[in-house]
């Protein structure tokens, strides 16, 4: 189940997707709409990848806040549709136990603000969702644009 946390920035390490901000957009889901389609696009993930996800919590927030900006070297207009928080799992070993769960937050506003509709926005959300499980699995943007563009 997705998680709603208006306001919340986890600390640890990040990583996260960008995209010029551009219109028109379309607004006026509601949160729970908004999460149906995060919900969507993590059911839709292959059954190889959904059956290996453990120890994450999918979240989704308004905004990304300042400084998790500043920390993510994006200045306008370029804005943040996800973030991977965590320790991805090529980098676990043995000693990782009782941790806190690695987070995936989903940014609503600058995905609504993005999209003309409620496809382009259910489309956005889907890469998004797969762009931050891809770190979780501990790709970086370079190899994830590589896939993106079909060069691997």
């Amino acid at each position: 189940m997705v998680e709603s946390r208006p306001g919340w920035a986890g600390a640890g390490r990040a990583l996260g997707v960008w995209r010029p901000r551009r219109g028109p957009h379309v607004e006026g889901l509601t949160r729970r709409q908004f999460e149906a389609l995060v919900e969507r696009a993590l059911r839709r993930l292959p059954r190889p990848f959904r059956e290996r996800l453990a120890n994450i919590a999918v979240v989704v927030e308004d905004w990304p806040d300042d400084q998790t900006l500043d920390e993510m070297g994006i200045e306008p207009p370029d804005t943040l549709y996800g973030l991977y928080r965590g320790v991805d799992v090529t980098h676990r070993d043995s000693t990782y136990a009782n941790v806190l769960p690695d987070t995936v937050t989903i940014y609503q506003g600058p995905i609504e603000e993005d999209c003309g509709d409620e496809a382009d926005m259910a489309g956005r959300v889907r890469e998004t969702v797969i762009h931050e499980i891809g770190h979780y699995f501990g790709l970086d943007d370079d190899t994830m644009e590589r896939i993106e563009d079909g060069e691997e």
